[in-house]
């Protein structure tokens, strides 16, 4: 195999990667490393602004792969009407639950137990003491969108006592752990959650999912946490039930995004903001070289490819 391979880690830093692939570089750059033409194996780059990743692709008309490092592939899909029938999209299913359900649990307990109130009152040197806080034990957790990320996160809630999970997904199925329940469900499920996470990818389905009746069924003082996407919550509904002070919100992801300043949700009250913190961290890019070395030698070898979401023409 001769075809050109871009990659946005450098090729000599990932250990295994088959021979025969000419492998490129590019991470992004106003300048491609080569002719997108002769690229068959395109792995988009990661965290880059709207536009960066698609940029090349109505030039490559030889791709046969196209590889995400995120686990949603909605940043890509304005660009997959210009590739050839029969190109695979994968996505970066295995490299991101770690990270992402660490991060979940993360502003879970921040919120229930205030600690954003906490280090604002260390940064002006009081002791807030006083005064009982919700616990995460005995809460009922209600995950939307329950795939590899829903059920990493279950996983880590288990050892905090929580009453009983919740599994909510496109589709009902049964798992070891108990059922999943279709998404007509949600209207019925929802009064029963203490705490709501939205882990689902964004698709014409879930855009907007979480709209002022979503939110209207929501018990009282039941905390929201969006480790999905942004657009999967109506932020203008989300801000009405956080001024009234009816649900508390912990959001990794906003929309808009990056949030602006002044934009009302950054002083909303019981409202916590993470920057899109969820998958960028140490443990990234290990599993994504272990995920190219294995994509890539399946590619030369042409043995099934995992992670195939979609093929394009199909």
């Amino acid at each position: 195999m001769t075809a050109d391979v871009w990659l946005p880690i450098p090729p000599d830093e990932i250990e295994g990667l088959p021979e025969g692939p000419a492998y490129r570089h590019w991470d992004g750059e106003e300048t491609y490393p080569a002719d997108p033409a002769d690229c068959a194996f395109y792995v988009v780059p990661y965290m880059k602004p709207p536009g960066v990743g698609v940029r090349p692709l109505p030039e490559m008309r030889s791709v046969r792969v196209v590889q995400t490092l995120s686990a949603g592939i909605d940043h890509v899909e304005p660009g997959l009407k210009h590739l050839p029938a029969g190109v695979r999209l994968c996505n970066a299913r295995g490299v991101h639950e770690a990270s992402t359900a660490e991060l979940t649990l993360a502003l879970i307990l921040a919120s229930l137990r205030g600690i954003p109130d906490f280090v604002r009152a260390q940064d002006r040197g009081e002791w807030l003491g006083g005064g009982f806080r919700p616990a995460l034990a005995d809460r009922t957790v209600l995950i939307v969108g329950y795939g590899s990320i829903g059920a990493a996160i279950e996983d880590r809630l288990v050892p905090f006592e929580v009453a009983p999970v919740v599994r909510v997904a496109r589709s009902a199925r049964a798992t070891e752990r108990g059922p999943v329940h279709p998404l007509t469900e949600l209207p019925a499920l929802l009064p029963q959650a203490d705490v709501v996470v939205l882990a689902t990818p964004l698709t014409e389905a879930t855009r907007s999912l979480v709209d002022a009746t979503f939110l209207a069924r929501m018990k009282d003082g039941a905390l929201l946490v969006n480790v999905a996407r942004g657009p999967v919550v109506d932020t203008k509904a989300l801000l009405a039930e956080l001024e009234s002070g009816r649900l508390t919100a912990a959001l990794d992801v906003t929309d808009p995004e990056p949030l602006p300043p002044g934009h009302p949700l950054w002083n909303a009250p019981g409202t916590v903001v993470s920057p899109h913190a969820g998958g960028p961290t140490s443990a990234f890019l290990p599993r994504a070289k272990r995920l190219l070395v294995d994509q890539l030698n399946r590619f030369v070898n042409r043995e099934p490819l995992r992670n195939v979401i979609l093929t394009t023409g199909a």
